[in-house]
């Protein structure tokens, strides 16, 4: 994957000024179009259906008087959009209007909306979250199910880094031995152990993985951390992975129903939360977690 843009630049210039240029749009094909379907499966547009919500903690402008206002801002950027934005680029657009004057929060919000859209080339919805208000918006949570992150404890097997995510280690398991769901084949799960790399500079992304799966085939707890465990060496923006990890889950389970959400930590004051689902209904609300 090949990605230019001022995220990998060891030096910046930050604007004081309203810049709406600065934002810097990046193709999601780059990482779609190396997601291998197979022909008798879903279709890549399977991972168009789901959002992307972006929470930003840096958000400051100044109002009538000159005082500077600050809030939460979450983005929520449709994974139908042809592009996402760069996290760089984002954090500097945001910078830039710290010292321009709005007449109301109304306003910032509607800028915010336009200049996104503009950049993602999709309808992007902005919410402002006061700190002194009821943010029950951005109320910590929990993630459903069970968590995997012990899966591996009675294992006599040595997980190896692995360079590239390996599906195959999904059908490697004992799934008679070591598995969750109940009895309609509903499998609600999650691991703290996400790990990828920024394919820029090539920093560590940390996150908290949900999936929620409705599947025929037994799914082993074990088998699955070690195929989670294997991004901890993968180049790629957490949009990607998330795709990629719901495309394996589709091709390997072919599931009736799926969901797959992630929550990365915060870098830049930004952290990014990708969810993509076999269908709209399956949408969950956007949340926080403890970690973030």
């Amino acid at each position: 994957m090949s990605i230019h843009g001022i995220l990998g630049e060891q030096t910046t210039d930050y604007p004081t000024e309203y810049s709406p240029e600065t934002l810097y749009p990046i193709a999601r094909n780059l990482g779609r179009n190396a997601i291998d379907w197979q022909a008798d499966k879903p279709s890549i547009h399977k991972l168009s259906v789901g959002i992307d919500w972006w929470h930003a903690f840096e958000v400051s402008w100044l109002n009538p008087k000159g005082v500077s206002q600050v809030a939460i801002a979450r983005f929520s950027v449709p994974a139908s959009s042809p592009y996402i934005v760069e996290s760089k680029s984002l954090k500097l657009y945001l910078n830039s209007i710290n010292f321009t004057e709005f007449a109301s929060w109304q306003d910032v919000e509607a800028l915010l909306a336009r200049d996104l859209s503009a950049c993602v080339q999709s309808e992007v919805q902005v919410d402002l979250f006061a700190f002194h208000d009821d943010t029950s918006g951005l109320l910590i949570t929990q993630p459903e199910g069970i968590c995997i992150d012990e899966a591996l404890a009675d294992s006599d097997e040595k997980v190896v880094l692995s360079v590239h995510p390996d599906a195959a280690l999904l059908v490697n398991g004992k799934p008679e031995t070591n598995q969750t769901y109940n009895d309609n084949g509903l499998y609600t799960f999650y691991s703290n152990l996400l790990r990828s790399n920024c394919p820029v500079t090539n920093q560590p992304d940390w996150g908290t993985l949900a999936v929620s799966i409705n599947s025929l085939k037994a799914i082993d707890n074990a088998a699955m951390l070690r195929y989670i465990l294997s991004y901890r060496q993968h180049n790629g923006f957490h949009e990607q992975c998330v795709e990629q990890i719901f495309a394996d889950l589709s091709r390997v389970y072919q599931p009736s129903e799926l969901m797959v959400r992630a929550w990365y930590t915060r870098r830049g004051g930004i952290d990014i939360n990708p969810c993509r689902v076999s269908d709209t209904a399956l949408l969950p609300m956007p949340s926080r977690l403890i970690r973030q």
